[in-house]
């Protein structure tokens, strides 16, 4: 279990949070800039003194008392701080200096990141990308009980997160490492979060997991273009002749393009907020393959764009933004009885990398 309790007084600013997560697992820290997100992570880390508070990482008290090199925590900024002397190798081995021993090696954090055909060159001559997993590398090898990722993406283009981020999926899979992931890119929320905590104004607007916040239309999430549910399903079919999968999450089926997994293994499933459509009644002669029974759990206006968002619990939480003429022609309420119309198009799969 990670609990972080941290209050700071800054002139003009009051940094005041409480959250605590299950380990192992990715913990997103998200909101816009001026959060508190950095100043958090610099309070877990030491690189900051609180007024009051208390971090503790699986019954291991980090307090003041504790030198921030004696904390056991691996830190990756947005830049990645490479030693521009020095080749790859020798930059992942600095992570070994005054490192305790332990179970993660060189050789597999090499192999995990990607990184053994790098070894020999310098940082000038790598990608941003490459650069970011190395440093990613270097804290890993310095044997951390917590791993802290400060915006580690923040720095690149879309092109280089695209490549950096199955690394980081297959690192939260393959090392059952706690990690704390500062982000403000939804994005990245939604392909590695296991617990979420959404800040603002140096305060905790909610925390808990990412498939109960995704899709909670009273919190700041739902007023976002890329709103969407976000949930862990199953693969229970596939279907080569028709080239679909058939994706669980408890009663909740869901059929989407084909996937490239073995049946049973699990993926993070994300369905947009407007491209749900929701009906009384299933259609006939319909192209769509998804008609999934829900029951409303709660509607909430959204008067800055005209719209409703609806909470639907299918067996899987799913929310829906629609028109308030929408609601009003359905009669929509809570604890009324409804469809969810999702094309299987309109569904964003991601599975960690084996």
């Amino acid at each position: 279990m990670i609990s972080v309790a941290l209050r700071k007084d800054f002139p003009g600013f009051r940094l005041d949070v409480a959250f605590a997560a299950p380990t192992p697992g990715v913990v997103a820290l998200f909101g816009p800039s001026g959060a508190g997100k950095s100043s958090i992570v610099a309070g877990i880390a030491g690189l900051l003194r609180p007024d009051a508070g208390r971090v503790e990482v699986d019954g291991a008290v980090l307090s003041d008392a504790v030198p921030v090199e004696r904390r056991r925590l691996g830190l990756v900024f947005q830049d990645a701080r490479l030693f521009p002397h020095m080749n790859v190798a020798t930059n992942l081995r600095y992570g070994l200096r005054r490192a305790p021993a332990g179970e993660i090696g060189f050789d597999a954090v090499a192999g995990l990141l990607g990184l053994d055909r790098l070894l020999d060159r310098r940082p000038h001559s790598l990608s941003g990308g490459e650069r970011q997993r190395v440093a990613i590398g270097r804290a890993l090898l310095s044997q951390p009980r917590l791993l802290l990722l400060d915006e580690p993406l923040a720095s690149l283009d879309a092109a280089r997160k695209a490549e950096i981020l199955p690394y980081l999926l297959r690192l939260k899979t393959a090392l059952k490492l706690p990690i704390i992931y500062v982000t403000h890119a939804l994005d990245e929320v939604f392909a590695l979060a296991d617990t979420l905590v959404l800040l603002e104004s140096g305060r905790v607007v909610a925390a808990g997991p990412v498939a109960e916040l995704s899709s909670r239309a009273d919190l700041p999430l739902a007023a976002r273009d890329d709103a969407a549910s976000v949930f862990d399903a199953e693969i229970a079919e596939h279907h080569p002749a028709r080239r679909l999968s058939k994706l669980r999450a408890g009663a909740l089926e869901l059929w989407v393009p084909l996937v490239a997994a073995p049946i049973g293994q699990i993926m993070r499933v994300r369905i947009p907020a407007r491209e749900i459509i929701l009906a009384t009644e299933a259609p006939s002669a319909i192209s769509l393959h998804n008609i999934i029974p829900g029951v409303v759990r709660a509607i909430h206006e959204d008067p800055v764009r005209h719209a409703a968002l609806v909470e639907i619990d299918a067996g899987a939480a799913l929310l829906a933004r629609v028109t308030p003429d929408a609601v009003a022609r359905l009669g929509l309420r809570p604890g009324g009885k409804v469809l969810a119309l999702v094309k299987s198009m309109a569904v964003d799969v991601r599975g960690d990398a084996p």
